[in-house]
């Protein structure tokens, strides 16, 4: 079925209603849905994030393509404030970052086998092996194209995911140990990851603390000198000093979400949201009494009303799940999605307030003009904020804004001389 979202456009008065009428003359085409990314919030939220955690260097994790944001610019941008190392989970995403020219620390931790190693070392990409198959490959790699591979061995403490298990860490670090020998690798880091760091207080942080201490004892008795230890991600950087070693590696947060509601709201945390997700009306319209609105018709007007038609669907990131749930500022209140929603559009009812096609519908922001926020949306829907704005999808355009401005609510005065910011913009993605 296909439906129908460029109708002509009827004005929201009470009946009879006004003729269609074309936009005014003059009057900007609107975008039918964008995603705006302040950049200076995420360069705001790197400084932030590098003051709680002042002896340590900082890792800005871009990936998911900045969960969302877009990888480039964030970078670019957590380059300039700071970041001496980005992180990345594909090999895909580590090579688009030195094709862009970024000169800097890298690393990239999620393999399969015979995966592209070589290219990667090459690149001078700090890889991640979390068992003996991921380090023999290296090691063939290496050898292959007469580099010496920066490795990162991470183990696993508790999480469960990729990580060599307590069992397997001695054989792996005794063999990472002989490829040094050789000269077939530089293990720069032993690292690790939480399970529950954003739940503060809960007893598996202790106990994942002391099995990462214990690893890193068993890696120097081996003879490995690593250049950074690291464990604490978003949550762990905000909560937990104990957790910052020679690095913490903070992902949601640099782009201005809080980890969790446990942690904090991210005003709280000195955290700007950095997207604002926003579409302009495609339909306003006058309904009766009883219409049932969108598939199924599981919302069915109660009186005669106005319902406005926002061009952006599951197709765009918006989730299906905010059928009946979603919040969305429209016309300066905020509404409900009214309906399901569908691949390319859903449905507000406004009531008897007054909207015309090309208003702006705003689905999350900062909450500066009283929209909802990706933690709202989140809780709408059953989610976590960083699936809200990482779904956000490829046909929806990034519109970036504070390339050198300031962020409401935060001081962008640039990097200070000597301070790491100073040091690492030269070697970051080219601006």
């Amino acid at each position: 079925m296909n439906d129908q979202s460029t109708g002509p456009r009827t004005a929201p008065t009470a009946p009879p209603a006004a003729p269609d009428t074309a936009p005014a003359p003059g009057r900007a085409a609107p975008v039918r849905v964008r995603a705006e990314v302040d950049l200076g919030a995420v360069r705001a939220n790197v400084r932030a994030l590098r003051a709680r955690a002042p002896r340590a260097e900082l890792m800005a994790v871009v990936k998911a393509d900045g969960y969302g944001h877009g990888l480039l610019p964030c970078a670019r941008a957590a380059r300039r404030a700071g970041a001496s190392w980005l992180g990345t989970a594909v090999p895909e995403e580590a090579l688009a970052l030195r094709a862009a020219g970024d000169r800097g620390r890298v690393l990239c931790w999620l393999w399969t086998p015979g995966g592209p190693w070589r290219e990667a070392i090459e690149a001078d990409v700090d890889v991640a092996a979390s068992g003996r198959w991921a380090l023999d490959e290296i090691v063939a790699a290496a050898r292959a194209c007469g580099r010496t591979a920066r490795v990162q061995l991470k183990a696993d403490t508790g999480l469960g995911r990729n990580g060599c298990q307590p069992a397997d860490w001695p054989d792996l670090v005794a063999a990472a140990r002989a490829a040094e020998a050789e000269g077939a690798v530089r293990v720069t880091g032993i690292w690790s990851h939480f399970a529950r760091a954003d739940e503060p207080g809960d007893p598996s942080i202790a106990a994942q603390l002391d099995a990462f201490r214990t690893a890193l004892e068993t890696a120097e008795r081996a003879g490995l000198a690593p250049e950074v230890r690291h464990m604490a991600n978003s949550p762990a950087t905000l909560t937990l000093p104990e957790a910052h070693f020679d690095l913490v590696r903070p992902g949601v947060s640099v782009y201005g979400l809080s980890p969790s509601p446990e942690v904090g709201v991210a005003a709280d945390l000195g955290l700007r949201p950095a997207m604002t997700l926003s579409a302009s009306l495609a339909q306003v319209k006058r309904v009766p009494a009883g219409h049932g609105v969108s598939y199924g018709h599981t919302y069915t007007t109660q009186g005669e009303t106005t319902l406005a038609l926002v061009p952006a669907g599951y197709g765009d990131g918006v989730p299906r799940h905010a059928s009946g749930s979603g919040p969305v500022l429209v016309a300066g209140k905020l509404r409900t999605v009214a309906g399901r929603v569908a691949m390319d559009q859903f449905v507000v009812d406004l009531g008897g307030d007054r909207a015309e096609v090309g208003d702006e519908a705003v689905l999350f922001g900062p909450g500066d003009r009283g929209e909802p926020t990706a933690e709202d949306w989140a809780r709408a829907v059953g989610t976590i904020s960083y699936e809200i704005v990482t779904r956000v999808g490829a046909r929806v355009p990034r519109v970036y804004v504070g390339e050198g401005a300031q962020a409401a609510g935060h001081t962008d005065d640039g990097d200070g001389a000597g301070d790491a910011g100073d040091r690492t913009s030269t070697e970051g993605v080219p601006g």
